[in-house]
């Protein structure tokens, strides 16, 4: 498609200077034309140059989870003037999962829109790398009257058991150029806690993989219903 719009910009083009050239009376109107090819294709032309910064600067390639501000997906393909997105599903639509369906972005968005590169967020030593793992929450809603103090422990032992495995692994990738997630989840308390009129959150923070950070989050809120199940004394609101 990239190929024929500009073919068919280079042939009006040609033809419009020829005929000034050779009809004089039509020299008047080959700024005008000019002009409104300018505007025409002001967005093609964005996204063809868009092409570029994405591939020589690495914002994102194939493989890619990304987000465009409310377009989040796997990468494809990368066009010359679209990029192909898998689409990925947000927490409360298919909680991060593939919906099955093709989105084609326009490249120009990241030349004015905020990328976030879930797969390429990090450096290491001023040198970008890919990582498999971030850092997500699950959130569990407490009654009032419960010993929310017991209940963030059971937790935080939950989260350090189930992805210190994934912690090791992402420092090892890291080394020494943690980010800051990895200083979190090996420093900062796991646990914190929320209240709101009708119930108390705990919410806990754990490392995941990046296409199994779901399942995680299902293991240890099966995990901790577990734990919970015939204590009188913490209840979910």
């Amino acid at each position: 498609m990239a190929v024929g719009v500009f073919a068919v910009v280079a042939v009006l083009a040609v033809a419009t200077v020829m005929a000034a050239i050779y009809v004089p009376q039509v020299a008047i109107w080959v700024p005008i034309v000019a002009l409104g090819l300018a505007l025409a294709l002001q967005k093609y032309t964005a996204s063809f140059l868009a092409y570029f910064a994405i591939t020589f600067s690495g914002i994102y390639s194939l493989g890619d989870r990304i987000r465009i501000d409310n377009i989040k997906g796997d990468v494809r393909r990368v066009g010359l003037l679209h990029t192909t997105l898998e689409e990925v599903g947000e927490d409360e639509k298919l909680g991060g999962e593939l919906t099955g369906r093709l989105l084609h972005v326009p490249n120009m968005l990241v030349l004015d829109q905020p990328v976030l590169n879930y797969s390429k967020d990090y450096s290491v030593q001023a040198e970008a790398i890919s990582s498999d793992y971030v850092f997500d929450e699950v959130r569990i809603p407490l009654a009032t009257d419960s010993n929310v103090e017991k209940a963030s422990k059971l937790l935080e032992a939950i989260l350090k058991s189930q992805d210190e495995a994934y912690v090791r692994e992402a420092g090892r990738i890291f080394q020494n150029g943690y980010p800051q997630f990895l200083n979190e989840a090996t420093n900062d308390p796991r646990v914190l806690v929320h209240i709101e009129p009708k119930q108390v959150w705990i919410k806990g923070k754990f490392v995941a993989p990046l296409r199994g950070r779901n399942d995680l989050r299902s293991k240890i809120l099966l995990q901790f219903l577990k734990k919970i199940s015939g204590l009188s004394d913490i209840k979910l609101a």
